[in-house]
Parts: C-alpha cells; structure tokens; sequence
C-alpha cells in the first residue's frame, strides 16, 4: 500500500491545466509588438472614429484603466464599429518579423506532462499568427482568445451609452467627485473582468483551483487570484500582491517552478472535448 500510495501521489499534480497569456508572456515587452499596438490603436481613434488627436493619450489611458482593453472602453461610451475591422486595423501592421522561432521555449513546454490553453484578449488571427512565428503553435490544446467570449457582435446586447451620444470620461474623471459616479458599462468580455476569467474557465473546463495562470498584467493576474486559480507574474521578479510567483521569463519556469516537472516520466496528457477554439498550423 506504501508504495501505491506513493505512485499515487507521483502521478496526481497540483495542476491540471496551465493557463497562458499571449502577448508580452510568451515573448518580451522589448519586441515592439505592444508599443506598435498603441500606436495603431491612437490612429485608428483619429481616422475611423474622427476622436480629437489632442484627447487621444487621455482618453487611451482612462479607456484601458477602468476597462480593460481600449476596445471594450470605446463601447462602454458610446461608439459601435466592426470588431473584425478594428483587429484588422491595430494588429494588421505589427511587426512580427521581431518574433522569432523559440525553440527553447518550445521544449520547455512540451516537456510539461500538463494540459496547455491559450487566453488572451487578442483576436485568433493575431493569436495564431504570434503562435506561428514564436514556432509554438503545437505546444497548446487551444485557444480562448476575443471572438471566444465575444462571438457574434450582431446579438451583443448593447449596456453602455444607450442615447446615442457619446459619454464624455474625459470630463467624467475631470470633476472632483467624478470617481464616486458609476461608469456605463460594455458589452465586451476581456480580462481583467471576472465574468470574461469565469466564462473561460467554464468553455474551456477549467478547475481555477488546480490551475496555474501566466501573465504579464498585475491586474489580470488579481482578477484571476479572486476567482481561485495559482498566478504567475511574468516580466517582474518581484511579487506583488496575488501573484504567488513573479519571474523576469517564461524562459525561466522550469528554475522557478520546478514542481511541475514531478512526476513527468508518468504523467499523461489526456486532453478533453470542450468547447474551446482550438487551431491547427500546418
């Protein structure tokens, strides 16, 4: 019995799934992806939305504090445009020849006896195509990425500015009690929104208690810590609160956490039929 409990013990890991981020996770801040996005994102609030150039920066960081991600800010107050559109403008012109094949990092995660998923707030073109050119596309059961949580934009109730004018944040946050108001909500489904965290964990049938989280954004990664799952916070070495660990990269895991390597030469991967968006690179 000692030794079949031992078996036992070996082959039963404290997780069953690893949950990964995308962009800024799986390669670093220092390849200009993100800087490019910004950038992009700034011009298409110019051209396609005709918002004042001098509101920009301001509306920018207001929008992505209190909401997440630029787009799902611009819905709350009050603009509709394409989805399919606005991914094509910001992620279109990126330059991904900055990523490069990672075989290193490839290894890293085949060698894990867990199962793998992608969560990102990135649409599945950007996804895959970052997966591609980083040689990954094969380490991970699948994706759960923006058109995941956010389908048909069509049927998308729409609970933010139902007037048809524009909820001005900028003035909102520029009065002195601004903060004590309640802000229109969105209808789009992103981290760091606990509904968008808990809607993946369901599609893709995922235990938050027996998973562990990777993430680039202290936010995302509190968000996530809330609803039960392990976090790592990567691109920092110093932990911050819920964050149970903080490495400088991905690239650094198996010396972080070395844990997840037991019990490896037993272990199999039984990957499950879920609902999840899932891919294949030929």
């Amino acid at each position: 019995m000692e030794f079949e409990d031992w078996f036992r013990q070996v082959q039963e890991s404290k997780y069953d799934c690893l949950l990964f981020d995308l962009d800024d996770t799986l390669y670093p801040l220092s390849s200009g992806l993100s800087a490019s996005v910004l950038k992009n994102i700034k011009e298409y609030l110019v051209k396609k939305l005709g918002i004042e150039e001098n509101k920009i920066s301001d509306l920018c960081n207001l929008l992505y504090k209190n909401y997440g991600t630029t787009m799902a800010g611009l819905r709350a107050i009050g603009y509709d445009f394409d989805y399919d559109e606005y991914h094509a403008f910001v992620h279109g012109r990126l330059p991904y020849d900055n990523l490069k094949p990672d075989p290193i990092l490839h290894s890293l995660l085949l060698s894990l006896p867990i199962r793998k998923v992608i969560f990102t707030n990135a649409d599945k073109v950007h996804t895959v195509k970052v997966l591609d050119k980083l040689g990954l596309g094969d380490c991970f059961e699948g994706i759960i990425c923006f058109e995941t949580l956010n389908p048909i934009h069509k049927n998308i109730e729409f609970t933010g500015s139902t007037t048809g004018e524009i909820f001005d944040i900028i003035g909102h946050f520029s009065q002195p009690d601004g903060e004590s108001f309640t802000l229109p909500t969105t209808p789009v489904l992103c981290k760091p929104s606990e509904s968008a965290i808990e809607m993946a964990l369901k599609i893709a049938n995922i235990d938050p208690h027996r998973t562990l989280f990777f993430e680039d954004s202290i936010r995302n990664i509190q968000s996530a810590k809330r609803l039960g799952l392990h976090t790592v916070l990567i691109g920092k070495s110093q932990r911050v609160k819920g964050a149970d660990y903080a490495i400088e990269s991905i690239h650094n895991l198996r010396e972080a956490i070395p844990e997840l390597w037991e019990g490896e030469k037993v272990a199999e991967i039984n990957y499950p039929e879920v609902g999840i968006e899932t891919y294949a690179i030929a």
